[in-house]
Formats: structure tokens, sequence, C-alpha cells
């Protein structure tokens, strides 16, 4: 039998439930005459032998507004339709579509370019460092880490400055600890250093420069260490061009400790040396030691004098003396001259002192030869060697006329050529 009622057609018709005095079908099975399915009211019609179910539905009200009951879907009678969805309005977002495709044609062009670039330099991959942090190397005695030369590491001639050389050194060494898991909570420190108040200091420093690098290039810094008597270490570092292998800087230095409370030398404890000296390197100093004595510099016997000097918060270290990299730069403020014309072939420092924040410093030059009397001993060709001296000029801890730093200084002139940049020659000639 099939039902003729719309209403039949869109919701199903529950079984009669026992109803005392209804009067059901034997047919049809018969069904409630009063309310049918969603409250809606019913009406059944014999209509030849067949019963029809036909909607008797009058307007409802939805929150106090006039409504409808269309073919089993509400609406508003005072409402309009919505607009007919079209191909047009169905289309994606392309915006959205050609950002991913870029997005995936340029990862795929930046893989298919490295895979280039290691097809073609395989020689370079097995020793790149991409994220700079250094590694150790060499059965676990040398640490190697890479720097690119900034464009605020240079100076007026295009070239990376001795400073900048200079905290690549520091820079490293600290590495290098760490790397090798000797770090403690102090800087530079291993964990029995830190248990018995040491932390380590430069007492000399020496560093030839070959080539100063430019804007762009990157060089690669390797370091070890090695024993210097009973109770010092010695670190040397040799600095190529990462792409030549060609050596640019050496440097050695020599090291020892001091106690954080008293600010006195102390001997190497043996729980620290038994920390250490399985990455001492038995090898020569990449740099022979100079010991010639430098002869007593004061203000009626030097060339150049720059007092007033006094430290900066950014020139102290965690240690709360001044960074040995500073004093270079007190240095050379004392030669403008010098500095102007010629560049740093060679320096050796002494460390006397250490310099805290409240002290006030003076910097003596003393030109010792390379040039005529006319222009302060600076001559227009050959080599110039130099004195220096950093004095404390009264304040802080440190006693007038104190030594802080004592050093000499060779520098070779600065041959241009007609395209204005600088030609070098060797340190070795120096």
């Amino acid at each position: 039998m099939v039902a003729m009622s719309a209403t039949a057609s869109l919701f199903p018709v529950s079984s009669p439930k026992p109803h005392s005095g209804a009067k059901t079908s034997d047919k049809l099975g018969g069904e409630p005459g009063s309310v049918a399915v969603r409250g809606i009211k019913t009406k059944s019609v014999n209509s030849g032998g067949m019963k029809v179910k036909a909607n008797a539905q009058a307007p409802t009200e939805v929150n106090g507004s006039r409504s409808r009951i269309t073919h089993g879907f509400k609406t508003d009678d005072y409402s309009t339709s919505p607009a007919p969805r079209t191909f047009i309005n169905q289309l994606p977002d392309w915006s959205m579509l050609l950002a991913a495709i870029t997005t995936i044609f340029l990862a795929a062009e930046k893989q298919w370019m490295m895979l280039e670039w290691k097809t073609k330099r395989p020689d370079m991959i097995a020793d790149m460092d991409p994220f700079g942090l250094g590694r150790i190397v060499q059965d676990g005695l040398v640490f190697r880490q890479n720097f690119s030369i900034r464009s605020y590491e240079i100076g007026a001639d295009r070239t990376a400055s001795i400073e900048t050389l200079m905290n690549h050194l520091q820079e490293t060494a600290l590495n290098h600890v760490k790397s090798a898991g000797l770090l403690g909570d102090g800087f530079g420190s291993t964990p029995e250093m830190c248990k018995k108040n040491l932390f380590w200091v430069v007492t000399k420093m020496q560093v030839i420069v070959d080539r100063y690098p430019t804007w762009g290039d990157v060089v690669q810094v390797d370091t070890w260490v090695a024993p210097n008597g009973k109770n010092g270490m010695r670190r040397d570092w040799l600095v190529r061009d990462y792409k030549t292998g060609e050596i640019l800087t050496r440097a050695s230095s020599n090291w020892v400790m001091m106690n954080k409370e008293t600010r006195r030398l102390s001997k190497i404890p043996d729980e620290v040396r038994g920390e250490i000296e399985h990455y001492f390197v038995d090898a020569p100093p990449v740099v022979e030691d100079d010991s010639r004595k430098l002869s007593k510099l004061d203000e009626s016997t030097a060339d150049y004098v720059r007092d007033g000097l006094i430290p900066r918060w950014s020139d102290l270290d965690v240690n709360q003396h001044v960074n040995n990299v500073k004093y270079i730069g007190w240095i050379l403020e004392s030669a403008p001259q010098v500095v102007e014309k010629y560049e740093l072939a060679r320096i050796t420092l002494e460390y006397r002192r250490e310099c805290r924040k409240d002290s006030v410093v003076k910097s003596l030059t003393s030109v010792l030869g390379g040039g005529d009397d006319d222009n302060g001993g600076i001559g227009d060709s050959g080599r110039v060697d130099c004195q220096h001296v950093l004095l404390f000029a009264g304040g802080g801890d440190g006693t007038p006329g104190g030594e802080i730093v004592k050093g000499r200084t060779q520098w070779r002139p600065k041959y241009e050529k007609q395209d204005g940049s600088v030609d070098h020659f060797s340190a070795g000639n120096v």
C-alpha cells in the first residue's frame, strides 16, 4: 500500500499504542487520531477505501514573528531568499593556492641549489659548520669554529680590526671549554675551579697577523691547550681563510689562576689538574716567545700620551674586570698617526694588574724606530716598532703610576693599489 500524504513521506509514523475506546483498522494497523509526529494536528480522511492524512497547519509564531511551514521546512514570511549558489561563488581562494604553489617551488629550488653546491664542493662539506657553533676535531684535542666577518667588524680600510680577531680568539677559547664539558657555573671555569673560587687570567698574549680578512670572508679558528710550567697553561690559535686554507693569524697566550675573593694568583689544585690535563697537546707554541725585556716607559720618554680613559660597563666581563681585548683599543688610541699610515703586524702584551670599573687609565706610546725624526719617528717606508704601557692615573683600587699592561707592537705600511684596495705583505718579513 502506498501512502498518499506528503507529511507521511517526510516523517515516519510511529506504531500505535493501546488506547481504550479507540477504533482501529485491521487493515492499516491504526494510530491515534489526535496528535501526530512533531505535534502537528492531523485528520484522517477516507477516500475510496484508502485512509489519507491531511495536514491542518496554522501559522506559528517564533519570537513574535509570524512564520509558516512549507513542505516540512520553516520559512519566514518577511525574509528574503538567499542568493542562489553559482559556479563563481563556489570557486576556491586563488591567492592562497598561488602562495602554496610558490612556497613549494622555492623550497624545491633551494634543495636543488644545495645539492648542486655539495656536488661541486665535496671537500668543504666535511668541514662545514653551518651554525657557527664549533666542534671538537683531531681526536678531541682541537676545537674548531667558523666566523663570518660582519660589516660592523671592519675598519676604515675595509678589513677586520685587530679587536675583531681578538674577540674570535676569546670566543673559541670559551667554547672549547664548553664543548669539552668542563664549563662550570663560572665563565670559563671548570667545576672544580668554581668550587674553589678560581678563574683563569691571561698573563701574556702574542699575536702575528699575516693578512686581515675583509667583509664577507669566513675565517676558521682552531685552538688547543698545552701545559706551561707547573702552574700555568698555554693556549694557541691558528686562524685560516675558510675557502683557501691560507693562514691569516697565529697567536699564543699564557694563563694562570686567580682567586675571586683575594684577587691573588693561585697554584693549580690537583683536582683541577685532573680535569684539564687530558686535553693538553704536546706541541710547541705557534708563536715563538718574545722574551725581550721592555724598558720602563713614562710620560717623559713617551711620544704620545692619551689620558682620561675610563672603563664603561660594556668594557667589563663577568669577573668584573676590564676585558683584555679592550686594552688593545686603549693602546691604539695613543698612537693615531701610526694607526693611520700603518697596519698592525705583530703585538705582544704582558698583563700586570687587573683594571676595574672605577679606574682611570693613561695610555703611553713610544716609537722605537723605523723613520725620520721630523715626523715623530714615523717614516714613509719600512716597518715601525712601538712600545706601549697602560698606567693607573688614579681612582679605583689602582695605585697612580701602577702598570696595567706593557706591550710591544710592530707595524707595516699600507700599500695602496690603483684600484684602492690594500696590499699586504707577510708578517714573517717584519
